[in-house]
């Protein structure tokens, strides 16, 4: 499935200014995802938050002209530290978060592989992979950015930093290639 132009691979680790206690609090107020991030619609949550069994349903709309319909159930959740979790809808795989300790704040890391399933991205898969491998990562980036300004809000402590501006908290790697085999 790896070598598949319908699957996306990804990986990528970065750090958060606060522990995972405080990140995984936060996080956990699945009723404000929505205002949070720009690229999702039509968002709800069956069961307690973030817990084992919970049920994350929503439409991502991302820069490119289509939407995804997901759904995300929580096959594990071990507060503050792992969320494992399987996708389905328009895109099908497996993700995982963790939450490590890293001085004050977090390394975290993210990971899925994931299948197209809509016919047109499988369409476009086939014809235009890296523009589509783009708009992965640019919602990926913008996520990432979008949830350290929402945790320093949230903690009151100002701002965490930018990607690519080299100030503490900005670190994000994952190069936006499939994750090794």
């Amino acid at each position: 499935m790896a070598n598949s132009p319908y699957v996306i691979e990804y990986e990528g680790t970065f750090h958060l200014d606060l522990p995972p206690d405080e990140v995984w609090t936060i996080i956990s107020s699945t009723d404000r995802f929505e205002g949070w991030w720009g690229w999702l619609r039509d968002f709800e949550t069956e069961g307690s938050s973030l817990e084992t069994g919970s049920v994350l349903r929503g439409v991502v709309v991302p820069p490119l002209p289509y939407r995804m319909r997901l759904e995300v159930v929580l096959a594990n959740s071990t507060r503050p530290c792992r969320i494992d979790a399987v996708v389905s809808g328009d895109l099908q795989g497996d993700a995982t978060l963790t939450f490590t300790p890293d001085g004050d704040g977090t390394e975290a890391t993210v990971g899925w592989t994931i299948e197209m399933m809509q016919r047109p991205m499988r369409l476009a898969a086939r014809v235009a992979h890296p523009l589509l491998r783009w708009g992965h990562d640019l919602v990926v980036q913008a996520t990432v950015e979008n949830f350290r300004r929402l945790l320093a809000a949230e903690a009151g402590s100002g701002s965490t930093g930018s990607a690519g501006t080299g100030s503490a908290g900005s670190e994000i790697s994952g190069s936006g290639e499939p994750a090794p085999s």
